[in-house]
């Protein structure tokens, strides 16, 4: 065997990643995405998830300093889509704050349901306490801010105290992070109609009553829709 066909180039992959057209830094979250949520967080090392991604170690390290920044941007880009849903849906002041609240949920719940790997899973990380996630706990803190504005602004909501205002925040936003769990028990679950009975229920911890809801979820249907 001559040395131009016995050399190694490179490392190894642990496994051939079919073409996806990704960029490298993308190619390397989606390895990070899959290894992270099926072999857990521990238990992946950097140089795995360069392998699965087809790089090369070193070359991961220029596109993220470590494991831990990796993780950071697979969180971020759970939120960032939902706030700016949410950001949009808070400006739209012509629809009523029900039907906004209404469209907010579905669409985080959509959100949070899309993709192969269920990243929700990973919020409740340890890891994810330090100081290295604060870009990812202040977006969340600031989603959760808009589900709380749209809820003072419907009519059960305008007549709530601000302690009872904040508890119902707390639960419609944990209503909607619940679809994380309900994912990780039952991954077959139609995620459009885990999304409407979502949306449905927070109408419902909201205060609003039953009889004009089916009005309401045509309307925040249709503020979706005005987005795509």
């Amino acid at each position: 065997m001559s040395p131009s066909t016995s050399r190694r180039v490179g490392r190894p992959r642990a496994q051939e990643r079919p073409a996806s057209g990704l960029e490298p830094r993308e190619e390397v979250l989606a390895a990070a995405a899959e290894l992270f949520t099926t072999h857990g967080y521990t238990a992946t090392s950097t140089r795995a998830v360069a392998e699965r991604a087809g790089l090369r170690q070193a070359s991961l390290y220029h596109y993220f300093d470590g494991k831990e920044a990796i993780l950071a941007a697979l969180l971020e880009g759970t939120v960032r889509p939902s706030l700016d849903i949410a950001r949009h849906l808070v400006a739209r002041t012509g629809a009523t704050a029900e039907a906004r609240l209404w469209a907010l949920c579905h669409s985080d719940v959509t959100l949070l349901c899309r993709g192969p790997h269920n990243l929700g899973t990973l919020y409740l990380l340890p890891e994810v306490q330090s100081e290295r996630f604060g870009v990812f706990h202040r977006v969340r803190t600031e989603l959760k801010a808009s589900y709380g504005e749209l809820l003072a602004g419907t009519e059960p909501g305008a007549a709530l105290g601000a302690e009872e205002l904040t508890l119902r925040t707390d639960l419609l936003f944990g209503l909607t992070e619940s679809v994380i769990l309900i994912r990780r028990a039952d991954p077959a679950r139609d995620p459009a109609a885990l999304a409407v009975a979502t949306a449905d229920a927070a109408l419902r911890i909201a205060g609003v009553p039953q009889r004009p809801l089916a009005r309401l979820r045509r309307e925040g249907q249709q503020l979706l829709a005005a987005q795509r």
